[in-house]
């Protein structure tokens, strides 16, 4: 006969009390449903908005540019975005002048223009109409070589060959511009020409030109001998010469 203080069956209470969750589990739920609320606002984040449709512009076409080069007049018909020195080589056939890295960091399409030396490459052939422009196939007269051109001949200036064109063209702008009084970044005294064009001075101003086959030394020998010989480069300033090849 049972009281009613005896204690309950423990299989009764076994079967109606709910099994308590594990910690471990309660924290895996917890991260999953985190992870599920997150993800919706990083694919929002992530998602790249699309571009506008690039707009179409209709080409601009070519429109004639006289060109003066070594003494000859160039009618080129030319986009206004060529460069200086595809208008030389690509349309005016002047194949001398020679395209390096494009960027206006080595020299090797250094031409003159109106007596001062600039990188062809650089530069678009609009910009020059009206210009006189020499290029190295200006240099000689009457298919004779400048002094220049016999020094760097005579001091063994070059190498490859691929620089020369520009080191020239730079060269006979450096005597003019020195013979001219124009100062450098090594000049001592930039309001009085030094007597004497120096190796230093000689180097810093032909410092725009590269000669990967490191003929710098007989450059500078090269330009000092005609700077000392006193002969004279006009070929940058003077527009009456004639075409020949360097």
């Amino acid at each position: 006969m049972s009281t009613k203080n005896e204690p309950q069956d423990s299989g009764d209470a076994a079967a109606t009390t709910p099994p308590q969750p594990s910690r471990r589990r309660f924290l895996q739920s917890a991260a999953a449903a985190a992870t599920v609320g997150v993800a919706p606002h990083l694919r929002a984040q992530t998602q790249t908005p699309a571009a506008p449709p690039a707009e179409v512009r209709a080409p601009v076409p070519p429109r004639p540019v006289t060109l003066t080069v070594n003494g000859r007049a160039y009618t080129l018909q030319l986009e206004p975005r060529v460069t200086l020195l595809d208008a030389l080589r690509e349309y005016a056939g002047l194949m001398g002048t020679k395209k390096g890295c494009d960027r206006g960091q080595c020299g090797a399409c250094t031409v003159i223009a109106d007596g001062r030396r600039i990188n062809s490459c650089l530069t678009l052939a609009v910009m020059h109409e009206g210009e006189n422009i020499t290029t190295v196939e200006g240099l000689a007269s009457n298919g004779v070589l400048s002094p220049l051109q016999r020094a760097f001949i005579e001091h063994d200036a070059f190498q490859c060959g691929y620089c020369t064109p520009g080191q020239l063209c730079s060269a006979t702008a450096l005597l003019n511009e020195f013979r001219n009084g124009t100062a450098s970044a090594v000049s001592t005294d930039v309001r009085t020409r030094p007597p004497q064009l120096s190796d230093d001075e000689i180097r810093e101003r032909m410092s725009g030109n590269i000669c990967r086959c490191g003929a710098y030394a007989n450059i500078v020998a090269a330009v000092r001998a005609v700077h000392e010989g006193g002969a004279q480069n006009s070929a940058g300033s003077d527009s009456g010469h004639h075409d020949s090849n360097a």
